[in-house]
């Protein structure tokens, strides 16, 4: 009896093993090389700047808990129009200014993260900083919050948000506000509802009404917007840039995005193209992992508000520290709860953008947690009603849909 049949059909199975070994390798070896090449190119993508010796050395105390796996995390985000002379330049030739300040804190746990807004007109006590330019030091004194970027930089920003509030801030990361437009595209668009159409001949802004996603200079435009919308500028547009934020992260960190290889390295390209960060923060694993501890916390968990301020007395244009801050900075401070009242007007990255329910008025003297607004949560019908108006209120002066 012959076994030739038989041993053919082993060969050739062989040989097929052989072969799929042999071209599944091969496509090991290719995708791990693209992988490498990918990962070189998008670490080569973000800027380094060490601003350590700046910084000096009086500044606040960390606080560190025990038999926790992490230290709480006080990471500051500026927005900035810095690009002079380039196609597209949103702030036209500008010192520098940091046209969006928010203090970004991860709890211990890693439970929860606050984004706490910064007015760019505050009025503040600025220390004493380097010129960004080299020129030496400026003696710092009474001024607008923004001014703190034009003049010294990240550095110069972080000694201020410290001074005024004895947090320490761990890491700082600056995005390009044209490099914005291209995460947002990456995105595939971000979703936002527009109450009423917009026609804003000084900032050449026209956006029509509605719940839809915008993308490129839409986007920008939209969080930029400082007239024809809200009843109160740079207040009601700092509301709006933490909504688009919240809907964001929310597109970000959503499934479709994180499932998805060429959206989710096109979002990385662009985000790292768009970053100048501390060198703590200046490599893909470190962005990573602190992108996977955002993602665990949970987008209900992500919430943004705006440090509480009043009217600035000498002049009705600019604004001051609220006495109400104090709390806040203090809870930050110890990495503690917000509390319930403290929380009125906060947006969440897990919310609806076509219905924003803010908690504040978003006006002078009134804004996250000050002057009362919504009430103590009684829970009768007639305070529910009016926490309701209020909440309406508010969305119509920031230019979001109630």
């Amino acid at each position: 009896m012959s076994h030739a049949p038989r041993h053919r059909e082993e060969v050739r199975k062989h040989r097929v093993i052989r072969v799929a070994l042999v071209t599944l390798s091969a496509v090991l070896v290719v995708a791990l090389t693209a992988g490498f090449f990918v990962y070189r190119h998008l670490e080569g993508n973000i800027e380094a700047l060490d601003i350590t010796d700046q910084l000096g050395d009086d500044r606040p105390q960390e606080i560190i808990q025990k038999d926790v796996e992490h230290k709480p995390l006080n990471i500051l985000l500026l927005g900035s129009d810095t690009r002079e002379g380039q196609s597209g330049h949103i702030g036209g030739d500008t010192p520098g200014l940091s046209d969006t300040t928010i203090l970004l804190h991860l709890s211990a746990k890693r439970d929860r993260a606050y984004g706490v807004s910064i007015p760019r007109d505050l009025m503040i006590e600025r220390p004493e900083c380097e010129r960004k330019d080299g020129s030496g030091a400026d003696p710092g004194g009474l001024d607008q919050f923004n001014a703190a970027y034009a003049i010294g930089g990240p550095a110069c920003t972080i000694k201020t948000v410290e001074a005024m509030s004895d947090v320490r801030i761990n890491h700082f990361v600056v995005v390009d506000f044209n490099g914005f437009r291209s995460m947002v595209d990456a995105l595939d668009g971000v979703p936002v509802c527009v109450p009423e159409e917009v026609n804003d001949d000084i900032g050449k802004i026209y956006l029509p009404a509605g719940s839809y996603e915008v993308k490129g200079q839409q986007a920008l435009s939209y969080v930029r917007l400082r007239h024809g919308l809200s009843e109160n500028g740079d207040i009601g547009r700092m509301k709006r840039q933490q909504t688009f934020l919240a809907s964001m992260a929310n597109k970000a960190i959503s499934a479709g995005t994180l499932a998805n290889p060429v959206r989710l390295y096109n979002f990385l390209d662009a985000a790292t193209k768009s970053l100048t960060t501390d060198p703590g923060l200046a490599s893909l694993k470190d962005l990573g992992g602190l992108a996977k501890q955002l993602q665990d916390i949970g987008l209900d968990k992500i919430q943004f508000l705006s440090i509480p301020f009043e009217t600035y007395e000498p002049d009705p244009n600019r604004l001051a520290l609220a006495p109400q801050a104090d709390a806040i900075w203090d809870r930050l401070r110890h990495d503690d709860e917000l509390s319930k009242r403290q929380s009125l007007g906060i947006t969440t990255a897990a919310q609806d953008p076509s219905s924003v329910a803010e908690g504040d008025k978003g006006g002078q003297g009134g804004q996250g947690g000050q002057g009362g607004q919504g009430g103590t949560g009684s829970g009768t019908t007639k305070q529910d009603q009016r926490d309701e108006a209020a909440r309406a209120a508010a969305a119509e002066a920031n230019g979001l849909c109630a």
